[in-house]
């Protein structure tokens, strides 16, 4: 399946407007064939039914927090429907896919085949299960741990550079600033490289 790069950048209205739902998703990978595990990843998400709009620019990331392993490749996708299933949901379909890539969680914040972070979705904040059930009633039973917006994103230059490409002047939920604005406030220092 050819996935073909969208280099669009969307304005929050835009988004609005067109679809009744919105997110981003962060990917990475630094075991193996990187860029093509980016790419099977988000071919399983079209395979899903989880409908792409943009695909930023692949990024070589230096790792950060455990420091003992190779470089990352990076991404972000912007996926929108009027029927995008609820957050919990997509997250689920993002855990899966790590299983169908055979991702192994050996290290904390180690070295993996794939990773698929749910950045954003709309624009709600998610702390804990009751803020869910509150929006979404069928999640009352999720077992799985959700905060929206991902916590640390406006720290991570490798998601904050390829969120920015697609989608510059949308405000963080909590900020309420640009993620353009909150980009700036890092220092990348040869970090984040277009690969």
């Amino acid at each position: 399946m050819a996935i073909n790069k969208n280099t669009q950048v969307f304005s929050p209205e835009f988004l609005s407007t067109n679809y009744k739902h919105w997110a981003a998703i962060g990917l990475g990978s630094n075991l193996g064939d990187r860029a093509a595990n980016l790419l099977r990843a988000v071919s399983l998400l079209i395979k899903a039914d989880v409908k792409v709009l943009a695909i930023s620019d692949i990024y070589e990331t230096a790792p950060e927090d455990y420091l003992k392993q190779g470089a990352f490749l990076n991404l972000v996708i912007l996926v929108a429907s009027d029927d995008l299933i609820s957050p919990h949901k997509l997250l689920e379909v993002c855990l899966d896919i790590e299983i169908k890539l055979k991702r192994e969680r050996i290290i904390d914040k180690g070295p993996r085949i794939i990773d698929l972070d749910l950045l954003i979705y709309d624009d709600l904040v998610i702390n804990n299960l009751s803020d869910l059930v509150k929006k979404y009633p069928d999640s009352q039973n999720f077992s799985l741990e959700l905060t929206l917006p991902h916590p640390l994103m406006h720290k991570r230059g490798f998601v904050l550079v390829p969120l920015v490409e697609l989608i510059p002047q949308a405000l963080h939920p909590i900020f309420r600033i640009s993620y353009q604005m909150l980009l700036e406030k890092l220092d990348l220092n040869g970090k984040v490289i277009r690969y």
